[in-house]
């Protein structure tokens, strides 16, 4: 019975890391094994898998490359398998939080997290802001914020970003702009006032925080009781960024522009 082409392309890691390496361009044999840093008597068998099943070709040179049909699945496979790669390597972080949160649109496109990793929480400053996202705050030109919790010492931080002439775009759910007003009236009169400050105002009901600036994203989801448990994703990849900020646009889009107090 003729294999799948589903089989041939995943049920092998070897396989499939052929297909990948030759995705970068032609390899002899010997570049495989290199760069795979395997023998001889464990790639070939597998490099003729792939032969058989038309996924490769070898040319009189015995040079190898995707095939046409290869070419396609490669292109397929890639994203499907950088998608599972984001979920697998935070399982139950993944399972555990509302994900609902996220439009479909870039649900679909998840696998452009990349490389992301997970901050967790230090339980002897739980209720500060992490370091890791404070610095890099603080070293952005601009900063796009969705914020669905109250923390007043982030407060201190827009101030200090906004004197030093960040440009911050800020999205507030109802709940923590009515909280703001009565509580730090004049730090949201401050931010408001300031040039390069723009604050919306989100009416839907969003437990979430996305931030993304020039050079790092961050993402906080809340689990699926709507708790916070203070595990955020931080990311520099460029695609990441570009996830967050499209993210951002998505909830602006269904805000109102606050102009005065």
């Amino acid at each position: 019975m003729k294999k799948s082409l589903i089989d041939l392309a995943f049920l092998s890691e070897k396989r499939k890391d052929v297909l990948l390496l030759l995705d970068e361009g032609p390899k002899t044999g010997d570049d495989i094994k290199t760069a795979l840093n395997v023998k001889s008597t464990s790639i070939m068998p597998q490099i003729k898998k792939l032969k058989d099943g038309h996924l490769i070709v070898q040319d009189k040179r015995n040079i190898y490359q995707l095939s046409g049909m290869g070419e396609i699945l490669i292109e397929k496979m890639e994203p499907l398998l950088d998608t599972v790669r984001v979920f697998e390597e935070n399982y139950d972080y993944w399972i555990n939080h509302n994900l609902t949160v996220i439009p479909e649109y870039l649900l679909n496109r998840i696998n452009e997290l990349g490389n992301y990793f997970m901050l967790e929480a230090d339980l002897n400053r739980l209720f500060e802001i992490p370091e890791d996202l404070k610095s890099n705050l603080l070293g952005s030109r601009y900063i796009k914020i969705f914020l669905s919790y109250f923390n007043p010492l982030y407060l201190e931080i827009y101030s200090e970003l906004v004197r030093k002439g960040t440009e911050l775009h800020l999205i507030l759910t109802e709940p923590i702009f009515i909280r703001m007003e009565k509580d730090y009236y004049e730090n949201l009169k401050f931010l408001i006032e300031s040039k390069n400050t723009e604050i919306y105002i989100c009416n839907k009901k969003v437990n979430l925080e996305n931030v993304v600036t020039e050079r790092f994203c961050s993402l906080v989801l809340f689990d699926k009781k709507g708790k916070f448990d203070h595990q955020r994703l931080i990311d520099y990849d460029e695609s990441a960024i570009k996830w967050c900020e499209e993210l951002f646009l998505y909830y602006k889009e269904m805000s109102l522009l606050l102009d005065k107090l």
